[in-house]
């Protein structure tokens, strides 16, 4: 019990440095213009048609895409750069304390952060679509306009087959959480390579993993090698199997229509990567080696 008080003594101590750290205030302020350009068209149609909008459609549409659920995620790597965390009250902590309690205290921040980071772009796209917008759990007209007739202009991700098989509540819920179970990998993974390599491992392994991820889309492998019919479905469905980011997007599940992955078999898959990569991580921090030369601020 005095272990599990620690862990989130050290957390709640993580997040008292937040007032002075001008990096988490860069990062939400670049979160909240991140999501005006994403969503910019989807309010823009509803504006230039007068038509309305579900109040969580902005947030499921801008993040129904694979590249944007990418761009997301590339912007909290500024709130995790320097993990585990090293700051003036860390030999403190290590004098009264295990090493893995210490380390625990530091993945509960970064639980936290995530789902705090998420919620903000969740209310950030919830109040730029309020004025046009109405609570109802039902799809909008303007969703049924993109969809069904939004042509080569429209760029914005709206999919018929999350409009038929889910409600928009039900939609925004999964939406969110395959996003912060994806951000929640990609920063265990980071914690995992600055204990085992060093900081820089970490920035530059999160941002191959992003492009990895990125380079695995339908589209990308469509403009490549002009696949068509069957050899174009089959890249599809590698696609949606092997790319992280695809496994962070709500329409490239199987939904009884095809071969990809179920919502299931990527929370799961989610879930059993961030507790292995936790394990490794608890494993180099009994070999990790302080430095105190230099404190944060």
């Amino acid at each position: 019990m005095h272990n599990i008080k620690q862990v989130f003594q050290i957390a709640k101590q993580n997040f008292c440095g937040w007032r002075k750290n001008p990096r988490i205030y860069m990062t939400f302020i670049l979160a909240a213009i991140l999501c005006i350009m994403l969503s910019n068209q989807i309010i823009s149609h509803a504006v230039k048609y007068e038509t309305v909008l579900q109040i969580f459609e902005p947030f499921i549409w801008t993040y129904g895409d694979a590249s944007h659920v990418m761009l997301s995620s590339l912007l909290l790597m500024l709130l995790f750069a320097d993990m585990p965390f090293i700051n003036q009250s860390t030999p403190y902590w290590l004098i009264r304390t295990k090493r893995s309690v210490w380390l625990a205290g530091q993945i509960i921040y970064v639980v936290f952060t995530a789902v705090i980071y998420n919620l903000f772009m969740l209310v950030v796209l919830g109040i730029m679509g309020a004025p046009f917008s109405f609570l109802g759990n039902v799809w909008s007209e303007t969703a049924a306009m993109l969809g069904y007739a939004g042509g080569e202009s429209i760029t914005i991700p709206v999919s018929i087959k999350t409009m038929e098989i889910s409600t928009p509540y039900q939609c925004m819920f999964w939406v969110f959480l395959l996003m912060l179970l994806y951000t929640l990998f990609v920063a265990v993974f980071m914690l995992f390579l600055n204990i085992t390599l060093g900081n820089m491992a970490g920035i530059l392994g999160a941002f191959a993993l992003n492009i990895y991820g990125l380079l695995l889309n339908p589209s990308v492998f469509q403009k490549l090698f002009h696949f068509t019919g069957r050899l174009e479905y089959k890249a599809n469905v590698l696609c949606g199997w092997l790319s992280p980011l695809n496994h962070a997007t709500f329409p490239m599940h199987n939904f009884g229509y095809d071969f990809l992955p179920e919502l299931a078999v990527s929370i799961v898959g989610f879930l059993i990567l961030i507790i292995i990569f936790i394990i490794l991580s608890g494993i180099k921090m009994k070999k990790y080696n302080f430095s105190f030369m230099q404190l944060d601020e």
